[in-house]
């Protein structure tokens, strides 16, 4: 399974990355980079959905919304591929899945209703609609390429993933909607017109993103998210193997030792990654 999303996963990215480089406004710019470190921080920041279970932003409908499809797809793409490479957090065998779960199909999904009705009356209702869509597809995606490579999963335990997964999906839709209503107040029609005065609302996305990395780490929740918590209760995480070790394992700079200090550290390094990565993409021709 994972050699198959692997090898759909290469290609579909290519072709993406072609489609958003040919179709991106170069005065987005500064946005893409500023989006994708807010979406890096913010998936640093698990929070309660259930006993012993956490969840925590995906932010595909959100980068979706402010960044237009095919960009979204490549700032998820360069989000998964710097949490597996650098912090060891997704799998590098998994990549290909993650991929294609979340930041192709998952980002297209909360794209949907946006590009339907997110222009009329119902915009709020759509933005809310595409961030819970988002976290159920990619749910799904993720159970069914579970099932189809054999994993045994009780009744019993599926009924709780798929009711964690909906609370996680209907707080996603919660989070998508507060934040692009809070970004619209600052400086309305930012996203649509960068150039012409979106400077405050940038300001205001990155600021958030470096306290949630830096600070954020500190109230967030320590239990482990649906699917982890999924991977312990069939057995997969038995299975794990590390194939490279890097000094930011779990989101810690080894170097500053252990705790909020060593957290802080790994996430702002993340977020220089993710924005210069994203920048680079934007600015390639």
């Amino acid at each position: 399974m994972w050699v198959a999303l692997d090898a759909a996963a290469a290609p579909v990215v290519a072709y993406v990355v072609r489609v958003a480089q040919r179709g991106f406004d170069d005065a987005k710019v500064p946005l893409l980079g500023v989006m994708g470190a807010f979406v890096f921080a913010a998936q640093m920041i698990n929070f309660p959905v259930g006993v012993g279970t956490s969840g925590h932003l995906v932010g595909g409908a959100l980068l979706a919304c402010t960044l237009g499809p095919a960009a979204a797809c490549v700032v998820m793409s360069a989000i998964l591929a710097i949490q597996a490479l650098v912090f060891q957090d997704g799998g590098i065998l998994a990549l290909g899945a993650n991929v294609i779960n979340m930041a192709i199909c998952g980002v297209l999904a909360g794209y949907l209703p946006y590009h339907l009705w997110g222009r009329s009356r119902g915009r709020r209702a759509a933005i809310f609609a595409g961030g819970a869509l988002s976290v159920t597809v990619s749910a799904m995606l993720a159970l069914a390429e579970l099932l189809i490579s054999g994993v045994r999963m009780p009744a019993s335990v599926l009924g709780i993933s798929l009711a964690l997964f909906l609370v996680s999906a209907l707080i996603e839709g919660a989070i998508t909607m507060t934040v692009m209503s809070a970004l619209e107040a600052i400086q309305p029609n930012f996203v649509r017109q960068p150039a012409a005065g979106g400077r405050y609302a940038l300001v205001a996305v990155g600021l958030a993103a470096v306290l949630l990395a830096a600070g954020g780490v500190v109230f967030a929740s320590t239990a482990p998210d649906g699917l982890e918590q999924l991977a312990i209760q069939t057995g997969i995480s038995g299975h794990a193997r590390t194939l490279i070790s890097t000094p930011f394992k779990d989101y810690e700079a080894s170097w500053l030792g252990a705790g909020w200090p060593a957290q802080a550290g790994a996430g702002l390094v993340g977020l220089a990654l993710v924005r210069g990565g994203c920048v680079l993409i934007g600015r390639k021709r």
